[in-house]
């Protein structure tokens, strides 16, 4: 929630767009060559980009005439060069303006206001909601998964400049700002060589250290504060997951050594946060009978952390309790005097245990089902007709394992890697507790049997069936796949020994179910519409069988994947969907820009767990929509997969995307351990295309093709078949529908057809173009006439003016990267003249980070 639009409207303009203004002139002293001339360069070249385009020019038009207009360069070197310069600045301008917007975070959204905990105080006061409360908090809680998916540039060491000049911008210290503008001026934005996943695991262990460690604090001493005997110590309303070092989903990097080793980073760093805390807290606690208790396990934690060779001998329940004796003497003895400092610390022990965030392991179905026809071929632990075998036939077998499989048997680094990786959850677990690693995550399952095969994994790498300790979650994401989900959960329901499995964890079943593949696969409506319909079917099913059902949603960051206004989502749902958690993938740039600073972390995870309390407590929805609504939003979601079917079957639709925007480039940016292709060696096609580059290429085309796509056909059909006025009352009647069509103009806000209007005419890709261009136009259309506005996202006015200076900063580098594109495209197509490629490509690349970075708000 925005605090008064009018105020923080103003305050926006005066914290962000003024000081932005303000402390860009500080730009001159950075330490570049030429600096000076470069700013007024690039403010002429902005100028002349917004007159070019909107007389019709085309980049490669508007750039020639800017060296003839403004520079007497005639040398090629000279311009390169200017336009290196341009990015360079231009890359330092984003970060400015997302450190301004980090400081002014608190006084542009209102920390008490609706969504807060604060409102769901009032909320459960004034409707005397005690008992429902502490009822909904037995079991409910939020999960936040950090995933590495490379949707963000910034190296580490320039977010915690980031970091830093906010802080310096909040105190208007000047001389500091401009200590951190220079310092950014030599840091550099590349990386010359791809993370490791330990490398991507370590950045994210910053923000769990600095960021998720105190908000988290924050919001469970509220709570508890508040709502004494509400929330009791076993409520675990906030929870942190982690993917990095545990996704090897596509991503031969990730071994088991690299898990077993992030695992240990994990522990290690919650272990500095509470030896840290202790330490602080010790320059307090200095009374009888509670210093030397306190020093006594700063000593303990000090000798698991920094003593070499220490056996690792501290627990949870051991750090635990030595805060409650320390608590129960400050209270007995020493009037209560900074208890509030040890319950704080508690609450943290509580969330964080030794463990930090859970690791999830998650791998492809396709690599199970290689490695059990392997193992049935090398070995006798399954029958040697295995391969063969019907579903049914095959489950039975895997249920039959008897003994563990020896590893040596099996030549492929990858099968070998895979059981290792199951066995070693035990040492994790024994080191970090249980919920350090227990779940298994399996992309594209789509049969009951990729969730048995996971199961009798675990058989043949030494788990006994009665101990395994792990969740087994199916992930869903195609739409087909969403389709058939239900079935295939009461397919499993129906088997006596998984559900024998089920009820020794508590009768839980998490499901997952992906966002970003299927947008990919079955354009924006229907991928939402799908989810929607699955959940409702899974909740259905699992109650049937006598299961709670938990979804797990992979949201990505822009609305494209899932992103956007997501706490919305949760709140929008009605009681026929499972409401026990909410969890959902936090990654890339939303990260940093919902979770950067411990303000914003903390108001947007109030936000999510406002969602899933208030659904249920103060909801009177049974359904999230009516029969009649439900009606209206298939056929909406039919026709517009049909919309987006028409462009993804277009024989030139790949070529296009390959053509015109940078998506060959994203495997040679380094910004991530994991190929951009499933397949790396194959041909370009859409299913092995990993999502993050697909909806990233169409971002810096500025056509956002996943994000609107289909929409506008959609409701121009059903105003056609006379439908408009039910339309109408979907959109003023359900919250989940309006947030899909708020998300949607977020998305077509960042769209500028002007940049690539030149490829209107082309006699391959013309087609496909204007086929886009048509539809963003039908959609801003009827979404303008649905909302009643004369503009898109006029409703949240600050994000909409966010977006404009932001999209401004970035108009320059939008303009150089086509610039080059062409250039690349000239130079291929005249075989054997590679000179000056290079050069080229590394422009496109550098481009990306500034656009890519400049989109933080897309979440």
């Amino acid at each position: 929630m925005e605090a008064p639009v009018n105020n923080s409207l103003q305050q926006f303009k005066n914290l962000v767009g003024t000081k932005f203004q303000l402390y860009n002139s500080l730009f001159t002293s950075l330490p570049f060559h030429r600096v000076e001339k470069t700013g007024i360069f690039l403010s002429l070249f902005l100028l002349h980009c917004e007159e070019g385009y909107a007389k019709g020019g085309s980049p490669h038009e508007i750039m020639d005439s800017f060296f003839d207009q403004y520079t007497n360069y005639k040398d090629e070197q000279q311009k390169t060069d200017l336009l290196f310069r341009f990015v360079q600045y231009a890359e330092r301008q984003v970060v400015l303006f997302d450190a301004l917007e980090d400081a002014a975070f608190r006084h542009i959204r209102d920390m008490q206001g609706a969504g807060t905990l604060r409102h769901l105080q009032s909320e459960v006061v004034q409707e005397q909601a005690q008992d429902e409360l502490k009822e909904k908090l037995k079991d409910f809680s939020v999960r936040l998964v950090l995933t590495a998916h490379p949707t963000q540039f910034y190296p580490g060491e320039v977010l915690g400049i980031i970091n830093d000049l906010a802080k310096a911008l909040i105190e208007d210290n000047t001389a500091q700002v401009n200590m951190y503008l220079q310092q950014l001026g030599k840091t550099p934005f590349f990386k010359k060589e791809k993370p490791t996943p330990y490398d991507e695991a370590i950045s994210l262990v910053w923000f769990l250290e600095n960021i998720f460690y105190q908000a988290g604090g924050r919001i469970m001493s509220f709570l508890k504060g508040q709502l004494p005997g509400v929330v009791t110590d076993r409520s675990k309303v906030l929870r942190m997951g982690f993917w990095p070092g545990g996704d090897r989903d596509g991503n031969p990097f990730v071994t088991a050594p690299t898990t077993v080793e992030v695992a240990a980073a994990l522990r290690n760093s919650i272990m500095k946060c509470y030896f840290r805390e202790v330490r602080s807290l010790r320059r307090r606690l200095t009374f009888k009978n509670v210093e030397n208790v306190v020093a006594a396990l700063e000593a303990k934690l000090s000798q698991n952390l920094f003593q070499p060779g220490h056996v690792f001998d501290i627990s949870q329940q051991e750090i635990l309790d030595t805060l409650s004796t320390i608590r129960k003497t400050i209270i007995d003895e020493h009037n209560g005097l900074f208890v509030h400092l040890v319950d704080n610390l508690i609450s943290k022990v509580q969330i964080f245990g030794l463990f930090f965030a859970t690791l999830d392991i998650r791998q492809d179905s396709s690599v199970h089902e290689a490695l059990l026809d392997t193992i049935a071929n090398v070995s006798d632990v399954l029958p040697k007709g295995y391969p063969e075998m019907k579903e049914a036939e095959k489950i039975q077998a895997l249920l039959n394992i008897s003994r563990e499989m020896n590893v040596d048997l099996l030549e492929k680094p990858l099968f070998k890697d895979t059981l290792e990786t199951i066995a070693d959850i035990k040492k994790i677990q024994k080191a970090n507790g249980e919920e350090g690693c227990n779940r298994y995550i399996i992309s594209h399952s789509t049969s009951a049997l990729s969730v048995m095969e996971v199961y009798g994994l675990f058989l043949l790498s030494g788990w006994k069936k009665e101990e395994i300790s792990v969740d087994i979650v199916p992930l869903f994401e195609t739409i087909d796949d969403l389709r058939h989900a239900g079935r295939v959960m009461a397919n499993l329901y129906e088997n006596p020994e998984y559900m024998q499995h089920l009820q020794r964890r508590n009768h839980k079943q998490t499901i997952m179910l992906g966002f970003s593949d299927g947008t990919k696969d079955g354009g924006y409506l229907m991928a939402n519409w799908s989810i929607y319909k699955a959940k409702e079917e899974l909740t259905a099913v699992s109650d049937k069988y006598g299961i709670n059902v938990v979804f797990f949603d992979g949201r990505g960051g822009p609305p494209a994947r899932g992103g956007g206004k997501t706490h919305q989502f949760y709140a929008s749902m009605g009681r026929n969907i499972a409401n026990k958690e909410i969890q959902q993938t936090i990654q890339g740039q939303t990260i940093s820009s919902n979770f950067g600073t411990v303000d914003a972390a903390q108001f947007n995870m109030e936000q999510l767990v406002h969602a899933g309390i208030s659904n249920e407590l103060f909801s009177s929805r049974e359904v999230t929509l009516t029969k009649e609504e439900e009606h209206v939003m298939q056929s909406l979601a039919d026709a517009g997969y049909m919309a987006y079917n028409k462009l993804k079957n277009h024989p030139f639709f790949l070529e296009y995307l390959d053509h015109a925007s940078p998506l060959r480039y994203y495997a040679e940016a380094n910004i991530g351990s994991r190929p951009s292709k499933r397949n790396a060696s194959a041909k370009l096609n859409l299913n092995d295309l990993r999502a993050v580059p697909y909806v990233g290429a169409w971002s810096q085309l500025k056509q956002n093709v996943p994000g609107y796509y289909g929409v506008g056909s959609a409701l121009r059909q059903l105003e056609e078949q006379g439908k408009w006025e039910a339309v109408e009352h979907l959109y003023k009647h359900s919250l989940f529908f309006r947030t899909l069509l708020d998300n949607c103009e977020m998305a077509m806000k960042k769209s500028y057809f002007p940049l690539t209007a030149y490829l209107a005419n082309h006699p391959e890709y013309g087609e496909v173009w204007n086929m886009i261009y048509n539809e963003y136009e039908v959609t801003r259309k009827y979404l303008l006439r649905l909302t009643g506005e004369s503009e898109l996202m006029a409703g949240s006015p600050i994000d909409q003016l966010s977006i404009q200076m932001r999209e401004r900063i970035v108009l320059p580098l939008l303009t150089i990267q086509q610039f080059a594109l062409t250039q690349i495209r000239e130079l291929d197509s005249h075989p054997g003249n590679g000179q000056g490629r290079e050069v080229w490509e590394k422009l496109v690349m550098r481009c990306s980070f500034g656009i890519i970075n400049a989109g933080r708000n897309s979440a």
